[in-house]
């Protein structure tokens, strides 16, 4: 078994949390936010009773490293080579991540648009942290 390697777990995580900032910003951000309810007032008054951004976004880094460090210790395991490393970390986002979100949707009958935005998100987010792993290898 080898060493996590640390930098590339915070690369990865890095990479997948600034994702984020793209992809809920200009990619998909009006159309993400409409199917959540939020409208442009809300987003310039607030949500009552929401968190505060900057608890969101230490928050969801904090997750988002969770992830990365599983993936990283799955590397250290089995030392695999880099296109190997990419299924894993596509392979954990298509496999577990987005079905249990999808799951987690069907009873909140939440739209199938939604869930294409959110799984995208963990797919190419996990395909960038795979990224990271074999170029800080």
């Amino acid at each position: 078994m080898g060493e996590i390697n640390l930098l590339a777990v915070f690369a990865g995580t890095a990479a997948f949390w600034l994702l984020g900032a793209v992809w809920y910003g200009p990619l998909f951000g009006k159309a993400w936010r409409k199917m959540n309810g939020i409208t442009d007032q809300m987003m310039k008054d607030g949500i009552p009773g929401a968190n505060p951004v900057w608890l969101i976004m230490l928050l969801s880094f904090a997750f988002e490293m969770v992830v990365v460090l599983m993936l990283g210790h799955l590397i250290a395991r089995t030392n695999p080579a880099p296109h190997v490393i990419m299924m894993m970390a596509t392979g954990l986002a298509v496999a577990v991540m987005a079905p249990a979100l999808g799951i987690n949707y069907l009873y909140q009958m939440r739209p199938g648009k939604l869930f294409a935005i959110d799984a995208g998100y963990f797919v190419v987010g996990m395909a960038l942290a795979g990224g990271a792993f074999i170029l800080l290898a």
